[in-house]
């Protein structure tokens, strides 16, 4: 039974984030029914990574065992077109080793925050950035970011619901650049803890407005106390960008 990694493009917005649920209202519900349709299969999906509602993905990844053992673009086919009009997309599908696993063999994960600073409302980015009026100081954001780097305990910054076992992460990247009018938060790290990223966006805002500094955020890091988090930021700016796997 040959095993597809598919790599997955979603809208997070219409949906109850990718983990399936009892209602079906998750991605990977979506993707469970086209999969059904295709080849009257019930599939199971391994993911890289359970994104919360409303949370994007231009990379997703994930692995399933399909017995008809079609060619890969025959099986990415077919699933978008079952897909509609859902806006969920299989970008990329391929045959890979039986012991390739899509959330075990993942190295490290990439995360892209978007914030569009600016006074006028989100017209075409509505539900897709997170709309900020108030000026940010992106250098200040990115500067204060470096103490998050490297290996930490972040329970400041992961959610009290998180089932993690430890709170223990090692932060790869965590850079912050504006373009225009908007202000790109990546953070990239083998893995990653429940509402981990959104913490961090939403406590580097405060450092943006200039309400914090450098060394707030440093305090919040070594309290390991999650009411020093600043606020968490929404859903709508948060898009898992990829997975690498190996040395990739």
């Amino acid at each position: 039974m040959p095993r597809y990694k598919l790599t997955i493009e979603y809208d997070g917005g219409p949906f109850n984030g990718w983990q399936s649920q009892a209602d079906g209202g998750a991605v990977q519900d979506a993707i469970n029914r086209a999969i059904k349709a295709y080849c009257r299969e019930e599939a199971t999906l391994f993911a890289a990574g359970r994104t919360d509602a409303g949370v994007h993905a231009l990379g997703q990844v994930a692995h399933v065992d399909l017995a008809r053992g079609d060619r890969a673009d025959k099986v990415r086919d077919p699933i978008n077109y079952h897909l509609k009009p859902h806006p969920v997309a299989v970008v990329d599908a391929e045959i890979v080793p039986e012991d390739f696993h899509a959330r075990f063999g993942a190295t490290r994960r990439h995360y892209l925050y978007r914030i569009v600073n600016r006074r006028a409302p989100l017209t075409l980015d509505r539900g897709q950035a997170w709309p900020v009026s108030v000026p940010l100081d992106a250098d200040a954001m990115h500067h204060a970011a470096q103490v998050l780097v490297g290996h930490h305990d972040f329970t400041t910054f992961r959610s009290v619901q998180c089932q993690a076992r430890s709170p223990l992460r090692t932060m790869d990247v965590v850079r912050v650049a504006r373009y225009g009018e908007e202000v790109e938060i990546t953070c990239q790290a083998r893995s990653f803890l429940h509402n981990q990223v959104r913490s961090i966006v939403g406590t580097l805002k405060m450092v943006g407005e200039g309400k914090w500094t450098k060394r707030d955020v440093e305090r919040a890091l070594k309290a390991a106390d999650r009411s020093k988090c600043g606020p968490v930021a929404p859903p709508d700016g948060l898009y898992l960008t990829g997975v690498d796997y190996g040395d990739a």
